[in-house]
């Protein structure tokens, strides 16, 4: 425990009248909603790609329609969204706390 007491005290200042260990916890709480969210899109994608393969075997979904539409989307939509991913992670605090973080969000989202 003293060393828990150790680290606690030697976060001791503050930054604009706010203890620091406010704005050690901010990546934290980010990468908890980052992995809360991943998990909910994870479960979605899983959910929509059983669909389509169920569609695909029935022949309700012809493939070749299917890899012209996405290959257009990805010409079209490809380089904007890789600009709004370049800006997210500008933003976001990248290091431990966000990775412990995203890790929690994911395992207990």
């Amino acid at each position: 425990m003293s060393i828990v007491t150790d680290l606690i005290n030697a976060m001791g200042g503050t930054i604009a009248d706010l203890p620091a260990i406010v704005f050690l916890a901010v990546p934290l709480v980010v990468g908890l909603v980052i992995g809360f969210l991943l998990k909910k899109l994870l479960k979605i994608g899983i959910i929509l790609g059983l669909i389509a393969l169920v569609a695909v075997y029935f022949g309700f979904i012809n493939l070749d329609t299917v890899s012209t539409t996405l290959s257009n989307l990805v010409d079209k939509y490809g380089p904007v969204a890789m600009s709004y991913v370049a800006v997210f992670f500008g933003m976001v605090p990248l290091g431990l706390g966000l990775i412990i973080g995203v890790a929690l969000g994911f395992i207990f989202g």
